[in-house]
């Protein structure tokens, strides 16, 4: 079983930028989806990012894209989350996920990292 356990949240100022990372471990995972989430109370879970750990695109949602960037590091076992320009609405508990490829949705988590971006 894969196992996933977030690092590098913190507080920021709007602007700045943070890494958050993912350490994987687990069984083999090359037919491993990776992706980061976050949430906000109140609000539905909201995609990030996603990348296959065997390379090929990545994805990102509106919100972020132009400055999140995710990328995976196989030596280390780690995916990462680059957030830059981050602003007040970034703030949120953002999770890593995984999935194998043929299976529909996300269905191994993080326990999460917060990260707060003060205005």
């Amino acid at each position: 079983q894969v196992q996933l356990v977030e690092s590098g949240g913190g507080l920021v100022q709007a602007g700045g930028s943070l890494r958050l990372s993912c350490a994987v471990s687990g069984r083999t995972f090359s037919s491993y989806l990776f992706a980061w989430f976050r949430h906000t109370p109140g609000k539905e879970r909201e995609f990030i990012a996603a990348i296959a750990w065997s390379g090929g695109s990545a994805y990102y949602g509106d919100a972020v894209k132009g400055r999140f960037t995710i990328s995976r590091d196989n030596a280390k076992n780690t995916m990462y989350l680059q957030m830059n320009s981050l602003k007040p609405e970034d703030t949120a508990v953002y999770y890593c996920a995984a999935r194998q490829v043929f299976v529909q949705s996300y269905d191994i988590w993080g326990q999460g990292t917060q990260v707060t971006v003060s205005s």
